[in-house]
């Protein structure tokens, strides 16, 4: 039986596991199987699943046209072969022919197909003599074949939304090999990796955050000392636990969708005379949770609850609700979303995301605020759910957050051109929009509601009332 790299098996196995819609890539990169290994293994096997995972549309297109039979449906381990081996012929300029083919021919013949083991290797042999290689095509057909490896409902979608420059952008972004983001936790920790031989640069926006270019940053992610965490995850944290005016003294915080915990812990860290309460539905995720807290001696009280019928009433300064959602503004670190999900599912998310909102409303005090955040582009997770759970309240409103960036870059927690970036996300209604391809972010959804006094509330109701009936009599 021939040898296989442990990097391509465990990348199988991987993938095989994600085939059946159980999984997400970003949590299966991370298991103790993957950091086991070396680094340089722990690189190939993120650049093999991610990256048959993005290009997985246009791999299964040119698989099938060089099967004799191009009808024949493929079992899944003989599918995962075949798209392992096609990807790094066509996409990795490192990896030597006779090792994409030869182990992708292995992986099936010990997966229990070996009658299948001849196709395997004429097809991947047919892909490496045709050398129709991406480095190859110029950047129009690039863009077209980025598009292409997206659902075409999707792109649409964007298209009429955001048009059609940015969709091109867009779609390049989430077919990019992503550079891992993480968080400085202690001011001293960037010195102390550089002087071990890490390169690392600023990101996109926040002073805290880096982009690992070079080096091993293992030890430092191990003492806490930096997290791993995408750029848009820390700045979403970084809205919610800073108070704008300094006046408000943030005594109590809700993080009421909490795991995995990356923004939980902003909370904590910024503000740590704070009781902070963080709620999980799901119990393993929530023990996840609690034990990631454990070694960083953070106040946090973990709590199992549905999100949707949270009993706090009128408790806390603060809520931060990061709903679950579609997740399309991830696909370039979760690629395997875009196939899966189906413009039917979005109304289903939008009724649940709705009910946690309004659950966060009714946990906040009056004068305290609320951030909804979604990692989803489509406007039924965003606009139009904080525009439904609002309608006909006069207890609450809409802030822009064009006032909390500034106040953070004056705080020197966003960064000169991070603050130049953001004002260019704003919407009108004052609402953060982060789109990968604009920036070098996942994309975010991020809205400020802040509960009014009761008196407010009530004036401003009565003044509605006034003009309504003004309005009837002017009739």
């Amino acid at each position: 039986m021939g040898a296989i790299s442990p990097a391509r098996k465990t990348a199988f196995d991987i993938l095989t596991t994600l085939e059946q819609g159980h999984a997400h890539s970003d949590a299966m990169l991370r298991t103790n199987r993957v950091n086991e290994q070396s680094a340089a293994d722990r690189n190939l096997i993120t650049a093999l699943v991610l990256g048959v995972l993005r290009w997985q549309t246009l791999l299964d297109a040119r698989i099938q046209e060089l099967l004799n039979k191009p009808n024949a449906k493929l079992d899944t381990e003989v599918r995962i072969a075949l798209r392992l081996g096609a990807f790094q012929l066509l996409y990795l300029d490192r990896v030597p022919a006779h090792a994409a083919i030869d182990e992708s021919v292995e992986l099936t013949k010990q997966a229990g197909h070996s009658f299948a083991a001849r196709m395997v290797n004429a097809v991947l042999r047919k892909i490496n003599a045709a050398g129709d290689n991406r480095r190859e095509k110029n950047e129009v057909e690039q863009e077209r074949a980025a598009m292409e490896a997206h659902p075409a409902w999707l792109v649409e979608r964007w298209t009429t939304r955001y048009g059609d420059t940015a969709t091109r952008a867009l779609c390049m972004h989430n077919q990019e090999q992503a550079v891992p983001m993480f968080r400085m936790v202690h001011a001293d920790a960037e010195q102390e990796l550089c002087a071990a031989g890490a390169t690392l640069e600023p990101g996109e926006v926040l002073s805290a955050a880096r982009r690992a270019v070079h080096g091993d940053l293992a030890e430092a992610l191990r003492t806490g000392r930096v997290r791993q965490q995408a750029e848009g995850s820390q700045l979403i944290g970084e809205i919610a636990a800073f108070d704008t005016q300094r006046l408000l003294d943030l005594r109590t915080i809700l993080d009421v969708c909490a795991a995995p915990g990356g923004k939980t812990m902003i909370l904590a860290e910024r503000n740590p005379a704070a009781r902070i309460v963080a709620c999980e539905a799901n119990e393993y995720r929530l023990e996840q949770l609690a034990e990631r807290l454990k070694p960083l001696a953070l106040q946090v009280e973990c709590q199992h609850a549905d999100a949707t019928r949270l009993e706090y009433d009128a408790e806390f300064d603060r809520v931060l609700a990061d709903v679950p959602c579609s997740g399309t503004g991830t696909l370039g670190r979760n690629p395997e979303i875009r196939h899966r999900m189906h413009v039917e599912d979005l109304p289903r998310q939008a009724e649940r995301q709705r009910a946690i909102l309004a659950a966060a409303l009714r946990a906040v005090r009056p004068g305290g605020q609320v951030v909804y955040a979604t990692c989803s582009l489509e406007a039924e997770e965003n606009e139009e759910v904080v525009a439904s759970v609002l309608e006909g309240r006069f207890d609450v409103r809409i802030v822009s957050l064009s006032e909390r960036i500034a106040a953070m870059h004056a705080a020197g927690l966003v960064t000169d051109e991070g603050a130049r970036r953001l004002r260019g996300c704003m919407t009108p209604e004052g609402y953060l929009r982060l789109l990968p391809g604009v920036l070098h972010t996942d994309g975010f959804f991020v809205a400020l509601v802040e509960k009014l006094p009761a008196k407010l509330a009530e004036h401003l109701r009565s003044q509605a009332e006034s003009g309504k009936v003004t309005a009837e009599q002017d009739a």
